[in-house]
């Protein structure tokens, strides 16, 4: 083969090889494409989301007697057919959490009742600053008093905020410890343990 030769035969390779690499490119586009349509894939992440709710798309649905989401994820995984979930916290002291498990993968909606999550998704809190999400703080406690539903406890830090003696804080979920939302303010600062029902936060 003489130099010229050599050197077509060498572009024609290049051109092969790069429309290769355009049709490779182009399967994975219509791919996501498909995806975003017909799955919400462009919504999906690593880790449940807290305050986020995916409705539609459920074929089956049972009480959390814990009230914890990670039952409501655990179960998703066992499932062949669930490619998503939702967990919704209770309401009230009768109105129990609920897991909604789903055949595809709706887009979520920002719904402060709910966390919800992907297949092979774990349950991760936010943290946000001070704020401890499914957190408890027991012990410690001077005072509690009912307040108002608040999905970031922040009623329970301001009443914390505004008396001297409070070092901490346990907002407790409407549904947990009674019908109605309690606050226990703290003048010790205990250890953080994880628990669905609450929010905790340390002031000073």
């Amino acid at each position: 083969m003489n130099r010229e030769s050599h050197a077509r035969s060498w572009e024609a390779g290049i051109f092969r090889g790069f429309a290769s690499f355009l049709r490779a490119c182009r399967v994975v586009s219509f791919g996501l494409v498909c995806c975003a349509l017909f799955y919400g894939c462009g919504t999906l992440t690593a880790r449940a989301q807290a305050n986020f709710d995916r409705p539609g798309g459920d074929y089956s649905t049972f009480i959390v007697r814990s009230g914890d989401p990670a039952v409501c994820a655990a179960r998703c995984d066992r499932e062949s057919r669930c490619r998503s979930w939702t967990f919704s916290y209770p309401q009230t002291e009768r109105g129990p959490a609920m897991c909604w498990l789903k055949f595809r993968v709706p887009r979520r909606v920002e719904r402060h009742c709910c966390v919800s999550g992907v297949r092979g998704s774990g349950v991760l809190e936010p943290r946000r600053g001070p704020t401890e999400y499914a957190t408890d703080r027991a012990g410690g406690d001077y005072r509690n008093i009912e307040v108002k539903p608040n999905s970031s406890g922040a009623t329970c830090a301001a009443a914390c905020q505004g008396d001297n003696k409070c070092r901490a804080w346990t907002y407790a979920r409407p549904g947990y410890l009674g019908t109605a939302p309690r606050c226990f303010l703290k003048d010790k600062v205990r250890p953080p343990r994880r628990k669905p029902c609450c929010i905790s936060g340390v002031i000073r």
